[in-house]
Protein backbone atom coordinates (compact mmCIF):
# COMPACT_ATOMS: atom_id res chain seq x y z
CA UNK A 1 0.00 0.00 0.00
CA UNK A 2 1.44 3.33 -1.07
CA UNK A 3 1.94 6.08 1.49
CA UNK A 4 0.89 9.58 0.45
CA UNK A 5 3.76 12.01 0.28
CA UNK A 6 2.89 15.12 2.34
CA UNK A 7 2.75 18.41 0.46
CA UNK A 8 4.54 21.00 2.65
CA UNK A 9 2.57 23.88 1.12
CA UNK A 10 -0.68 22.25 2.26
CA UNK A 11 0.15 20.14 5.30
CA UNK A 12 2.57 22.50 7.01
CA UNK A 13 0.82 25.62 8.34
CA UNK A 14 4.18 27.36 8.61
CA UNK A 15 4.56 27.36 4.81
CA UNK A 16 2.55 30.05 3.07
CA UNK A 17 0.74 29.03 -0.13
CA UNK A 18 1.75 30.51 -3.44
CA UNK A 19 0.17 33.78 -4.50
CA UNK A 20 -0.97 32.30 -7.84
CA UNK A 21 -2.44 28.80 -7.77
CA UNK A 22 -3.74 26.29 -10.31
CA UNK A 23 -0.48 25.70 -12.17
CA UNK A 24 -0.87 28.93 -14.16
CA UNK A 25 1.90 30.29 -16.33
CA UNK A 26 2.30 33.64 -18.08
CA UNK A 27 0.11 32.61 -21.01
CA UNK A 28 -2.79 31.26 -18.92
CA UNK A 29 -2.82 34.37 -16.73
CA UNK A 30 -3.03 36.55 -19.83
CA UNK A 31 -5.76 34.35 -21.32
CA UNK A 32 -7.83 34.41 -18.13
CA UNK A 33 -7.70 38.15 -17.50
CA UNK A 34 -7.75 39.38 -21.09
CA UNK A 35 -10.39 36.82 -21.98
CA UNK A 36 -12.84 38.52 -19.60
CA UNK A 37 -12.57 41.70 -21.65
CA UNK A 38 -12.51 39.96 -25.02
CA UNK A 39 -15.54 37.73 -24.56
CA UNK A 40 -18.46 38.77 -26.80
CA UNK A 41 -20.94 38.96 -23.93
CA UNK A 42 -20.44 39.22 -20.17
CA UNK A 43 -22.32 36.88 -17.79
CA UNK A 44 -26.05 37.39 -17.39
CA UNK A 45 -25.45 38.51 -13.80
CA UNK A 46 -23.47 41.47 -15.18
CA UNK A 47 -26.49 42.64 -17.19
CA UNK A 48 -28.78 42.35 -14.16
CA UNK A 49 -26.37 44.23 -11.91
CA UNK A 50 -25.77 46.89 -14.55
CA UNK A 51 -29.51 47.43 -15.09
CA UNK A 52 -30.08 47.88 -11.34
CA UNK A 53 -27.12 50.22 -10.88
CA UNK A 54 -28.05 52.25 -13.95
CA UNK A 55 -31.60 52.65 -12.63
CA UNK A 56 -30.22 53.88 -9.30
CA UNK A 57 -27.97 56.31 -11.16
CA UNK A 58 -31.08 57.67 -12.87
CA UNK A 59 -32.66 58.15 -9.45
CA UNK A 60 -29.55 60.09 -8.38
CA UNK A 61 -29.80 62.40 -11.39
CA UNK A 62 -33.51 62.95 -10.74
CA UNK A 63 -32.97 63.77 -7.06
CA UNK A 64 -30.13 66.20 -7.82
CA UNK A 65 -32.28 67.87 -10.47
CA UNK A 66 -35.17 68.16 -8.00
CA UNK A 67 -32.79 69.63 -5.41
CA UNK A 68 -31.40 72.22 -7.82
CA UNK A 69 -34.80 73.41 -9.02
CA UNK A 70 -36.46 73.36 -5.58
CA UNK A 71 -33.74 74.10 -3.03
CA UNK A 72 -32.23 72.39 0.00
CA UNK A 73 -35.57 72.65 1.76
CA UNK A 74 -36.33 69.24 0.25
CA UNK A 75 -33.78 67.85 2.70
CA UNK A 76 -34.53 67.35 6.38
CA UNK A 77 -31.95 69.89 7.53
CA UNK A 78 -32.88 72.44 10.19
CA UNK A 79 -31.30 74.85 12.58
CA UNK A 80 -29.01 73.69 14.24
CA UNK A 81 -28.52 70.54 12.07
CA UNK A 82 -27.13 72.15 8.94
CA UNK A 83 -25.27 68.99 7.89
CA UNK A 84 -27.00 65.64 7.52
CA UNK A 85 -26.85 62.97 4.86
CA UNK A 86 -24.89 65.27 2.55
CA UNK A 87 -21.65 65.50 4.52
CA UNK A 88 -22.15 62.06 6.06
CA UNK A 89 -22.12 60.57 2.56
CA UNK A 90 -19.17 62.74 1.51
CA UNK A 91 -16.97 61.54 4.36
CA UNK A 92 -18.14 57.96 3.84
CA UNK A 93 -17.21 57.89 0.14
CA UNK A 94 -13.86 59.62 0.67
CA UNK A 95 -13.04 56.95 3.25
CA UNK A 96 -13.98 54.17 0.83
CA UNK A 97 -11.38 55.48 -1.60
CA UNK A 98 -8.52 55.18 0.87
CA UNK A 99 -7.74 51.49 0.47
CA UNK A 100 -6.89 51.96 -3.19
CA UNK A 101 -3.98 54.27 -2.54
CA UNK A 102 -2.84 52.24 0.45
CA UNK A 103 -2.75 48.97 -1.53
CA UNK A 104 -1.24 50.55 -4.62
CA UNK A 105 1.29 52.95 -3.12
CA UNK A 106 2.22 52.01 0.44
CA UNK A 107 2.22 48.24 -0.04
CA UNK A 108 4.15 48.80 -3.28
CA UNK A 109 6.84 50.75 -1.43
CA UNK A 110 7.02 48.05 1.25
CA UNK A 111 7.45 45.38 -1.47
CA UNK A 112 4.33 43.45 -0.48
CA UNK A 113 3.90 41.18 -3.47
CA UNK A 114 0.44 39.97 -2.48
CA UNK A 115 -0.95 43.34 -3.54
CA UNK A 116 -0.51 42.53 -7.23
CA UNK A 117 -3.75 40.56 -7.61
CA UNK A 118 -6.00 43.13 -5.93
CA UNK A 119 -4.43 46.54 -6.57
CA UNK A 120 -6.32 47.13 -9.84
CA UNK A 121 -9.65 46.54 -8.06
CA UNK A 122 -8.65 48.92 -5.29
CA UNK A 123 -7.38 51.64 -7.62
CA UNK A 124 -10.57 51.57 -9.69
CA UNK A 125 -12.66 51.63 -6.53
CA UNK A 126 -10.73 54.71 -5.37
CA UNK A 127 -11.49 56.65 -8.55
CA UNK A 128 -15.19 55.82 -8.51
CA UNK A 129 -15.59 56.46 -4.77
CA UNK A 130 -13.98 59.90 -5.06
CA UNK A 131 -16.32 60.71 -7.96
CA UNK A 132 -19.28 59.87 -5.72
CA UNK A 133 -17.78 61.84 -2.83
CA UNK A 134 -17.27 64.92 -4.97
CA UNK A 135 -20.99 65.17 -5.68
CA UNK A 136 -22.04 65.94 -2.13
CA UNK A 137 -19.92 69.02 -1.32
CA UNK A 138 -21.07 70.49 -4.64
CA UNK A 139 -24.79 70.01 -3.98
CA UNK A 140 -24.83 70.68 -0.24
CA UNK A 141 -24.11 74.40 -0.70
CA UNK A 142 -27.63 74.90 -2.07
CA UNK A 143 -26.81 77.33 -4.87
CA UNK A 144 -24.54 74.93 -6.71
CA UNK A 145 -24.09 77.35 -9.61
CA UNK A 146 -21.88 79.38 -7.23
CA UNK A 147 -19.66 76.42 -6.32
CA UNK A 148 -16.95 77.82 -8.58
CA UNK A 149 -16.34 80.46 -5.91
CA UNK A 150 -14.49 77.71 -4.02
CA UNK A 151 -11.68 77.86 -6.54
CA UNK A 152 -9.03 80.64 -6.50
CA UNK A 153 -10.29 82.34 -9.65
CA UNK A 154 -10.83 86.10 -10.04
CA UNK A 155 -14.49 86.95 -10.59
CA UNK A 156 -16.59 90.03 -11.17
CA UNK A 157 -17.84 90.10 -7.56
CA UNK A 158 -14.24 90.21 -6.30
CA UNK A 159 -15.11 87.28 -4.05
CA UNK A 160 -12.12 85.17 -3.10
CA UNK A 161 -12.20 81.86 -1.23
CA UNK A 162 -11.49 81.84 2.49
CA UNK A 163 -8.24 79.88 2.55
CA UNK A 164 -8.54 79.52 6.33
CA UNK A 165 -11.70 77.43 5.95
CA UNK A 166 -11.35 73.64 6.22
CA UNK A 167 -14.07 73.38 3.57
CA UNK A 168 -11.68 74.91 1.07
CA UNK A 169 -8.93 72.59 2.23
CA UNK A 170 -11.24 69.74 1.20
CA UNK A 171 -11.36 71.06 -2.35
CA UNK A 172 -7.59 70.96 -2.72
CA UNK A 173 -7.07 67.71 -0.79
CA UNK A 174 -9.75 65.68 -2.56
CA UNK A 175 -8.97 67.06 -6.03
CA UNK A 176 -5.24 66.31 -5.54
CA UNK A 177 -6.10 62.82 -4.34
CA UNK A 178 -8.33 62.26 -7.34
CA UNK A 179 -5.73 63.46 -9.83
CA UNK A 180 -2.83 61.43 -8.41
CA UNK A 181 -4.96 58.31 -7.98
CA UNK A 182 -6.17 58.59 -11.57
CA UNK A 183 -2.60 58.88 -12.87
CA UNK A 184 -1.49 55.94 -10.74
CA UNK A 185 -4.39 53.78 -11.93
CA UNK A 186 -3.95 54.64 -15.60
CA UNK A 187 -0.18 54.30 -15.61
CA UNK A 188 -0.37 50.85 -14.06
CA UNK A 189 -2.71 49.73 -16.85
CA UNK A 190 -0.52 50.78 -19.78
CA UNK A 191 1.29 47.41 -20.24
CA UNK A 192 -2.02 45.56 -19.90
CA UNK A 193 -3.74 47.85 -22.39
CA UNK A 194 -0.92 47.04 -24.83
CA UNK A 195 -1.67 43.35 -24.31
CA UNK A 196 -5.33 43.94 -25.17
CA UNK A 197 -4.24 45.96 -28.21
CA UNK A 198 -2.03 43.16 -29.49
CA UNK A 199 -4.77 40.55 -28.94
CA UNK A 200 -7.60 42.64 -30.41
CA UNK A 201 -9.57 41.02 -33.22
CA UNK A 202 -11.44 44.12 -34.43
CA UNK A 203 -10.17 47.40 -35.83
CA UNK A 204 -12.09 49.48 -33.28
CA UNK A 205 -10.55 47.67 -30.31
CA UNK A 206 -7.08 47.94 -31.85
CA UNK A 207 -7.46 51.69 -32.29
CA UNK A 208 -8.98 52.37 -28.86
CA UNK A 209 -6.56 50.22 -26.87
CA UNK A 210 -3.71 51.40 -29.09
CA UNK A 211 -4.42 55.05 -28.26
CA UNK A 212 -4.56 54.44 -24.52
CA UNK A 213 -1.51 52.16 -24.45
CA UNK A 214 0.58 55.14 -25.63
CA UNK A 215 2.69 53.15 -28.07
CA UNK A 216 3.89 50.63 -25.49
CA UNK A 217 6.19 47.96 -26.94
CA UNK A 218 7.75 46.51 -23.78
CA UNK A 219 11.37 47.38 -24.54
CA UNK A 220 13.95 47.50 -21.76
CA UNK A 221 14.09 51.30 -22.04
CA UNK A 222 10.31 51.57 -21.64
CA UNK A 223 10.24 49.20 -18.67
CA UNK A 224 13.03 51.14 -16.97
CA UNK A 225 11.27 54.49 -17.43
CA UNK A 226 7.96 52.95 -16.44
CA UNK A 227 9.25 51.46 -13.21
CA UNK A 228 10.97 54.66 -12.14
CA UNK A 229 7.88 56.73 -12.88
CA UNK A 230 5.67 54.22 -11.05
CA UNK A 231 7.94 54.40 -8.03
CA UNK A 232 7.85 58.20 -8.00
CA UNK A 233 4.07 58.22 -8.27
CA UNK A 234 3.85 55.77 -5.37
CA UNK A 235 6.07 58.04 -3.27
CA UNK A 236 3.89 61.01 -4.21
CA UNK A 237 0.64 59.20 -3.44
CA UNK A 238 1.70 57.83 -0.05
CA UNK A 239 1.42 61.14 1.88
CA UNK A 240 -2.06 61.57 0.41
CA UNK A 241 -3.29 58.53 2.34
CA UNK A 242 -2.60 60.39 5.57
CA UNK A 243 -3.27 63.93 4.43
CA UNK A 244 -6.61 63.60 2.61
CA UNK A 245 -8.71 62.15 5.39
CA UNK A 246 -6.80 64.23 7.96
CA UNK A 247 -7.93 67.33 6.07
CA UNK A 248 -11.48 65.97 5.93
CA UNK A 249 -11.38 65.50 9.70
CA UNK A 250 -10.40 69.18 10.08
CA UNK A 251 -13.92 70.03 8.87
CA UNK A 252 -14.92 68.95 12.36
CA UNK A 253 -11.79 69.25 14.52
CA UNK A 254 -11.25 72.94 13.65
CA UNK A 255 -14.64 73.86 15.11
CA UNK A 256 -15.58 74.55 18.73
CA UNK A 257 -18.52 72.16 18.81
CA UNK A 258 -18.46 69.49 21.56
CA UNK A 259 -17.71 66.09 20.08
CA UNK A 260 -15.84 67.63 17.16
CA UNK A 261 -13.17 69.78 18.77
CA UNK A 262 -10.59 67.05 19.37
CA UNK A 263 -7.07 66.32 18.17
CA UNK A 264 -7.69 62.57 17.86
CA UNK A 265 -9.75 63.06 14.70
CA UNK A 266 -6.96 63.02 12.06
CA UNK A 267 -5.44 59.61 12.97
CA UNK A 268 -8.88 58.30 13.91
CA UNK A 269 -10.34 59.24 10.54
CA UNK A 270 -7.37 57.82 8.62
CA UNK A 271 -7.60 54.45 10.41
CA UNK A 272 -11.36 54.39 9.85
CA UNK A 273 -10.95 55.22 6.16
CA UNK A 274 -8.48 52.39 5.58
CA UNK A 275 -10.78 50.12 7.59
CA UNK A 276 -13.85 50.85 5.46
CA UNK A 277 -11.83 50.92 2.24
CA UNK A 278 -10.46 47.42 2.71
CA UNK A 279 -13.94 46.19 3.62
CA UNK A 280 -15.27 47.60 0.34
CA UNK A 281 -12.44 46.00 -1.65
CA UNK A 282 -13.27 42.66 -0.06
CA UNK A 283 -16.99 43.14 -0.73
CA UNK A 284 -16.28 43.77 -4.42
CA UNK A 285 -13.58 41.19 -4.97
CA UNK A 286 -15.37 38.18 -3.46
CA UNK A 287 -18.21 38.13 -6.04
CA UNK A 288 -15.80 39.10 -8.84
CA UNK A 289 -13.45 36.18 -8.23
CA UNK A 290 -16.46 33.86 -8.12
CA UNK A 291 -18.28 35.03 -11.26
CA UNK A 292 -15.20 35.73 -13.41
CA UNK A 293 -13.20 32.61 -12.53
CA UNK A 294 -10.32 34.36 -10.76
CA UNK A 295 -9.98 32.09 -7.74
CA UNK A 296 -6.49 30.99 -8.81
CA UNK A 297 -5.32 34.61 -9.10
CA UNK A 298 -7.19 36.20 -6.19
CA UNK A 299 -6.58 33.44 -3.66
CA UNK A 300 -7.56 32.89 -0.05
CA UNK A 301 -4.13 34.18 0.92
CA UNK A 302 -5.09 37.60 -0.45
CA UNK A 303 -8.39 37.58 1.44
CA UNK A 304 -6.61 36.41 4.59
CA UNK A 305 -4.12 39.29 4.40
CA UNK A 306 -6.91 41.81 3.84
CA UNK A 307 -8.87 40.46 6.80
CA UNK A 308 -5.80 40.88 9.01
CA UNK A 309 -5.51 44.54 7.98
CA UNK A 310 -9.24 44.98 8.65
CA UNK A 311 -8.73 43.46 12.10
CA UNK A 312 -5.81 45.79 12.85
CA UNK A 313 -7.53 48.97 11.67
CA UNK A 314 -10.82 47.93 13.28
CA UNK A 315 -9.02 47.57 16.60
CA UNK A 316 -7.61 51.08 16.11
CA UNK A 317 -11.09 52.41 15.48
CA UNK A 318 -12.42 50.69 18.61
CA UNK A 319 -9.53 52.15 20.63
CA UNK A 320 -10.39 55.60 19.25
CA UNK A 321 -14.00 55.21 20.41
CA UNK A 322 -12.78 54.45 23.93
CA UNK A 323 -10.24 57.29 23.88
CA UNK A 324 -12.98 59.78 22.95
CA UNK A 325 -14.92 58.92 26.10
CA UNK A 326 -11.75 59.02 28.20
CA UNK A 327 -10.74 62.45 26.91
CA UNK A 328 -14.26 63.79 27.44
CA UNK A 329 -14.10 62.67 31.07
CA UNK A 330 -10.46 63.63 31.67
CA UNK A 331 -10.93 67.13 30.23
CA UNK A 332 -13.48 68.02 32.89
CA UNK A 333 -15.56 69.76 30.23
CA UNK A 334 -19.25 69.13 31.03
CA UNK A 335 -20.31 69.84 27.44
CA UNK A 336 -17.93 67.23 26.05
CA UNK A 337 -19.00 64.65 28.62
CA UNK A 338 -22.67 65.29 27.90
CA UNK A 339 -22.12 64.94 24.14
CA UNK A 340 -20.63 61.47 24.44
CA UNK A 341 -23.16 60.28 26.99
CA UNK A 342 -25.86 61.59 24.65
CA UNK A 343 -24.39 59.56 21.79
CA UNK A 344 -24.53 56.34 23.79
CA UNK A 345 -27.77 56.94 25.72
CA UNK A 346 -29.64 59.72 23.90
CA UNK A 347 -32.19 59.71 21.07
CA UNK A 348 -29.60 58.52 18.53
CA UNK A 349 -28.24 55.75 20.74
CA UNK A 350 -29.56 53.15 18.27
CA UNK A 351 -27.20 54.53 15.60
CA UNK A 352 -24.30 54.59 18.06
CA UNK A 353 -24.70 50.94 19.05
CA UNK A 354 -25.08 49.85 15.42
CA UNK A 355 -21.77 51.63 14.82
CA UNK A 356 -20.05 49.91 17.75
CA UNK A 357 -21.45 46.48 16.91
CA UNK A 358 -20.39 46.62 13.26
CA UNK A 359 -17.03 48.37 13.65
CA UNK A 360 -15.71 46.95 16.92
CA UNK A 361 -17.28 43.53 17.35
CA UNK A 362 -17.44 42.30 13.74
CA UNK A 363 -13.68 42.55 13.01
CA UNK A 364 -12.93 40.46 16.10
CA UNK A 365 -14.14 37.43 14.13
CA UNK A 366 -10.92 37.68 12.14
CA UNK A 367 -8.82 36.57 15.10
CA UNK A 368 -9.79 33.03 14.07
CA UNK A 369 -8.12 31.52 11.03
CA UNK A 370 -11.10 29.32 10.27
CA UNK A 371 -13.39 32.35 10.00
CA UNK A 372 -10.82 34.22 7.90
CA UNK A 373 -11.01 31.29 5.48
CA UNK A 374 -14.80 31.35 5.19
CA UNK A 375 -16.09 33.24 2.14
CA UNK A 376 -19.61 33.84 3.57
CA UNK A 377 -18.16 35.20 6.82
CA UNK A 378 -15.77 37.51 4.96
CA UNK A 379 -18.50 38.81 2.65
CA UNK A 380 -21.09 39.45 5.37
CA UNK A 381 -18.49 41.01 7.66
CA UNK A 382 -17.33 43.39 4.89
CA UNK A 383 -20.92 44.56 4.37
CA UNK A 384 -21.50 45.06 8.11
CA UNK A 385 -18.28 47.05 8.45
CA UNK A 386 -19.33 49.44 5.69
CA UNK A 387 -22.74 49.83 7.33
CA UNK A 388 -21.02 50.60 10.63
CA UNK A 389 -18.63 53.11 9.07
CA UNK A 390 -21.52 55.00 7.49
CA UNK A 391 -23.24 55.15 10.87
CA UNK A 392 -19.99 56.37 12.44
CA UNK A 393 -20.04 59.48 10.22
CA UNK A 394 -23.78 59.93 10.87
CA UNK A 395 -23.28 59.73 14.65
CA UNK A 396 -20.37 62.17 14.65
CA UNK A 397 -22.22 64.77 12.58
CA UNK A 398 -25.83 64.58 13.74
CA UNK A 399 -25.48 63.95 17.48
CA UNK A 400 -23.09 66.88 17.94
CA UNK A 401 -25.19 69.29 15.87
CA UNK A 402 -28.63 68.32 17.19
CA UNK A 403 -27.66 68.97 20.82
CA UNK A 404 -25.03 71.68 21.25
CA UNK A 405 -24.39 74.21 24.04
CA UNK A 406 -27.89 75.70 24.39
CA UNK A 407 -30.80 73.32 25.19
CA UNK A 408 -33.24 75.84 23.75
CA UNK A 409 -31.78 75.31 20.28
CA UNK A 410 -31.90 71.50 20.35
CA UNK A 411 -33.74 69.92 17.44
CA UNK A 412 -33.80 66.41 16.03
CA UNK A 413 -32.93 65.56 12.45
CA UNK A 414 -34.84 63.11 10.25
CA UNK A 415 -33.76 62.50 6.65
CA UNK A 416 -36.33 62.87 3.89
CA UNK A 417 -36.94 60.48 1.01
CA UNK A 418 -34.90 62.81 -1.23
CA UNK A 419 -31.80 62.33 0.93
CA UNK A 420 -32.28 58.56 1.17
CA UNK A 421 -32.77 58.20 -2.58
CA UNK A 422 -29.76 60.44 -3.28
CA UNK A 423 -27.61 58.22 -1.08
CA UNK A 424 -28.92 55.08 -2.79
CA UNK A 425 -28.31 56.72 -6.16
CA UNK A 426 -24.67 57.35 -5.26
CA UNK A 427 -24.26 53.58 -4.92
CA UNK A 428 -25.85 53.24 -8.33
CA UNK A 429 -23.26 55.60 -9.82
CA UNK A 430 -20.43 53.77 -8.07
CA UNK A 431 -21.49 50.31 -9.25
CA UNK A 432 -22.28 51.54 -12.76
CA UNK A 433 -18.73 52.82 -13.14
CA UNK A 434 -17.29 49.70 -11.54
CA UNK A 435 -19.26 47.33 -13.79
CA UNK A 436 -18.12 49.23 -16.88
CA UNK A 437 -14.55 48.92 -15.60
CA UNK A 438 -14.69 45.12 -15.20
CA UNK A 439 -16.31 44.80 -18.64
CA UNK A 440 -13.90 46.86 -20.75
CA UNK A 441 -10.62 47.02 -18.78
CA UNK A 442 -8.37 44.34 -17.25
CA UNK A 443 -9.51 43.97 -13.65
CA UNK A 444 -6.26 42.29 -12.61
CA UNK A 445 -2.80 43.78 -13.22
CA UNK A 446 -1.44 41.06 -15.50
CA UNK A 447 2.06 42.52 -15.78
CA UNK A 448 2.45 42.73 -12.01
CA UNK A 449 0.90 39.34 -11.28
CA UNK A 450 3.40 37.68 -13.62
CA UNK A 451 6.25 39.27 -11.70
CA UNK A 452 5.42 37.34 -8.50
CA UNK A 453 4.96 33.95 -10.17
CA UNK A 454 7.67 31.29 -9.77
CA UNK A 455 8.29 31.24 -13.54
CA UNK A 456 9.50 34.83 -13.32
CA UNK A 457 12.57 33.66 -11.41
CA UNK A 458 13.45 30.62 -13.49
CA UNK A 459 14.38 32.25 -16.76
CA UNK A 460 17.86 33.32 -17.70
CA UNK A 461 19.03 36.88 -17.78
CA UNK A 462 17.82 37.80 -14.33
CA UNK A 463 18.93 41.22 -13.22
CA UNK A 464 17.85 43.93 -10.87
CA UNK A 465 17.27 47.46 -12.11
CA UNK A 466 17.51 50.59 -10.03
CA UNK A 467 14.43 50.79 -7.87
CA UNK A 468 12.96 47.79 -9.71
CA UNK A 469 9.92 46.69 -7.73
CA UNK A 470 9.76 43.44 -9.64
CA UNK A 471 12.98 42.33 -7.93
CA UNK A 472 14.35 39.30 -9.75
CA UNK A 473 12.08 39.82 -12.74
CA UNK A 474 13.91 38.61 -15.88
CA UNK A 475 14.24 41.01 -18.76
CA UNK A 476 15.44 39.86 -22.16
CA UNK A 477 17.88 42.30 -23.64
CA UNK A 478 16.73 43.80 -26.88
CA UNK A 479 13.86 45.86 -28.22
CA UNK A 480 11.21 43.27 -27.31
CA UNK A 481 12.49 42.53 -23.81
CA UNK A 482 9.93 42.33 -21.04
CA UNK A 483 6.99 41.17 -23.19
CA UNK A 484 6.36 38.32 -20.79
CA UNK A 485 5.35 40.96 -18.23
CA UNK A 486 2.50 42.29 -20.24
CA UNK A 487 3.57 43.61 -23.61
CA UNK A 488 2.35 40.47 -25.34
CA UNK A 489 1.13 37.10 -24.24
Amino acid sequence: MKTAIPDPTVDDPRVRPELILGGNDFTTVTDKVAGLVERPRPPRAWYVAFAVSLALTGVLVAMIGYLVFTGVGVWGLNNPVGWGFDITNFVFWVGIGHAGTLISAILFLFRQKWRTSINRFAEAMTIFAVVCAGLFPAIHVGRIWLAWWLFPLPNQQQVWPNFRSPLLWDVFAVSSYMFVSLMFWYMGMIPDLATLRDRAKTKVRQIVYGIFSLGWRGSNRQWHRYERAYLLLAALATPLVVSVHSVVSFDFAASQLPGWHTTVFPPYFVAGAIFSGFAMVMMLIIPARQYFGLKDIVTMRHLDNMSKIILATGSMVGFAYAIEFFMAWYSGNPYEMFTFLNRALGPYSWAYWIMVSCNVLTPQLFWFKKLRGSIPVLFVASILINVGMWFERFVIIVTSLSRDFLPGSWLSYTPTYVEILTFAGSFGLFFTLFLLFVRYLPMVAMAEVKSVMPQAHLEEGVHKGLGDYWGDMPQQHGEQGGHHRGGKS
